[in-house]
């Protein structure tokens, strides 16, 4: 199934996108396929990303339905 993928702060400058449509089942499947797609920096970055799917935090066995939107947010500071 195919889900909108948003990329955030050092997530995106990794992948070199801000957005990116993936075909995934789950969002262990969505990951592996964005490191496959963008890298070993990315991959580096996205391991201490929190993921989003529709708005909720979602580990890796969460599935993905179609026209998900899923967030890949990396850690960050401020107040």
């Amino acid at each position: 199934m195919t889900v909108t993928v948003r990329l955030f702060a050092g997530a995106s400058e990794a992948a070199g996108a801000e957005v990116a449509t993936v075909d995934a089942a789950s969002v262990a499947d969505l990951r592996a396929t964005l490191a496959s797609d963008f890298g070993d920096e990315f991959v580096r970055v996205l391991r201490q990303c929190s993921v989003m799917v529709d708005g909720r935090r979602a580990d890796d066995h969460a599935p993905l339905t179609p026209g998900s939107t899923v967030d890949i947010l990396p850690p960050f500071a401020g107040g």
